[in-house]
């Protein structure tokens, strides 16, 4: 009898442990997308979210070679809904007198014409709850705490907001936690991008001035003297502003966040005609810091880190949902591999550790010299000689892991950069100069993040 109520003693304690074939953590673009994918497998998919969709997040532009994707995942007509068309991009700089417009259908493949800005709320609850509709089994409001790997899959400790515990035990996990980057943390793997260094401050209005016509949807990208502003018009009125900037200029504040964002807009009369009869929702700006890092690694025997995770770059260019998006396609396959064929799973891991990275190092060629006066002379005066504007519409339309051949067309436009920087020593020197003071660590500042205010 004691050797029973022991055991029934024991039995009340013990955590129980559930199982599964992957646990994926975090239910953004990245997480959702692997886990729709990994459970139309037929394997049993845990996905869980920190928080309750809809949630507030930024990156609000996509890029036409995200449509494709939504079209596998089955969401397409639901992102269209809810999304504001947009066919191009324009240009606004201090030191050119015009605006410079460019539209995706002008780029070497005449195939993607267009994508959308979309509300990261609302798009991110129709890919979360397209994963549940696919067969994974979805949890939210469910913070993962640990994570600890064992010879034949991972334990994961998570908690609810009620203060539950959970434990299951996966055969393998994806950390697509965001900029929390969960696994990166414990592996100690994250390491600050040492050549780009940036800040953000935004917000978003009503009734903001807009281009008209076809261009209503167009992002815009303006040059201003501490980085560039984005302006981002969404299908419900409502438009996104904001600054991405060296961290002196945000560690320079010496008043609110918010008299300090509207002098930023000063600073770019366009945008700020633009913003002078709108009304600031809720009230409230946001800034964050630490903008870029890399990571040493994305795989492992039995993990993956997917999206921004993984690394995260200067958001210039709306990469990042479809380097997110992307990644998880070829990462269902990873797994398919590491679960199913293990002997293959090795050459299968260095494959996607090559590929993982071809797209953001062709993406921060570019944005490293985004403030340098010859690249913003580049794209204020575009010329199509030996079809480079193409090539590098291309590249800014997200054509970067198809067959399309404009990659001669993207290293002839370096060439031309190199030969103009050359003929001109004096302005490349300064530019360079400028760039190398700009992204010098400001201490604190690196890792932080700014509080909202009112």
């Amino acid at each position: 009898m004691p050797e029973a109520t022991t055991a029934t003693a024991h039995s009340e304690t013990a955590p129980t442990i559930e199982g599964c074939d992957v646990f994926v953590i975090g239910g953004g673009p990245a997480g959702a997308t692997i886990a729709a994918l990994l459970a139309q497998q037929g394997r049993d998919v845990v996905l869980v979210d920190k928080e309750h969709h809809p949630r507030f997040h930024i990156g609000e532009s996509l890029l036409p070679a995200n449509v494709e994707l939504f079209r596998k995942l089955g969401v397409l007509d639901q992102i269209n809904a809810i999304g504001m068309e947009k066919w191009g991009i324009e240009f606004v700089s201090l030191e050119h007198e015009h605006r410079s417009y460019v539209e995706f259908g002008d780029a070497w493949d005449k195939s993607m014409p267009m994508a959308w800005q979309v509300r990261r709320s609302e798009m991110d609850e129709v890919l979360f709850r397209n994963a549940a509709t696919r067969g994974a089994r979805t949890f939210e409001g469910c913070k993962v705490r640990d994570v600890q790997f064992e010879e034949n899959g991972a334990i994961v400790q998570a908690q609810l907001q009620d203060g539950t515990s959970r434990t299951w035990h996966a055969r393998f996990v994806v950390d697509a936690s965001g900029r929390d980057t969960l696994l990166a943390n414990k592996f100690k793997s994250k390491k600050k991008n040492p050549r780009h260094n940036s800040t953000a401050v935004f917000a978003h209005f009503r009734g903001a001035r807009r281009l008209e016509g076809k261009k209503e949807g167009n992002v815009s990208i303006c040059w201003f003297p501490h980085g560039w502003i984005w302006f981002i018009p969404l299908a419900d009125g409502t438009t996104s502003v904001g600054a991405v900037c060296w961290p002196y200029y945000l560690k320079s504040r010496t008043k609110p966040m918010k008299e300090f964002f509207f002098d930023t807009m000063a600073m770019a009369p366009e945008l700020a005609d633009r913003l002078k009869n709108a009304e600031l929702v809720d009230d409230a700006v946001h800034a964050t810091g630490n903008f870029a890092y890399d990571g040493t690694h994305a795989t492992g025997d039995r993990y993956l880190m997917l999206g921004d995770a993984f690394s995260f770059v200067d958001p210039m260019f709306s990469t990042g949902v479809l380097l997110a998006m992307h990644n998880a396609f070829d990462g269902a396959e990873l797994i398919a591999a590491a679960l199913d064929q293990p002997a293959r799973y090795p050459q299968a891991r260095r494959d996607y550790e090559a590929m993982v990275r071809k797209a953001p190092r062709e993406y921060t060629w570019f944005i490293y010299r985004a403030t340098n006066p010859t690249i913003r002379d580049m794209f204020m005066n575009q010329n199509n000689i030996m079809r480079i504007k193409e090539a590098v519409l291309s590249l800014l339309a997200g054509d970067v892991y198809g067959k399309t051949p404009f990659w001669w067309g993207l290293r002839r436009f370096k060439v031309v950069y190199y030969l103009i920087s050359w003929f001109n020593p004096r302005r490349t020197w300064r530019g360079w100069r400028r760039h190398h003071v700009a992204i010098r660590d400001m201490g604190k500042l690196q890792g932080e993040t700014i509080q909202t205010e009112g």
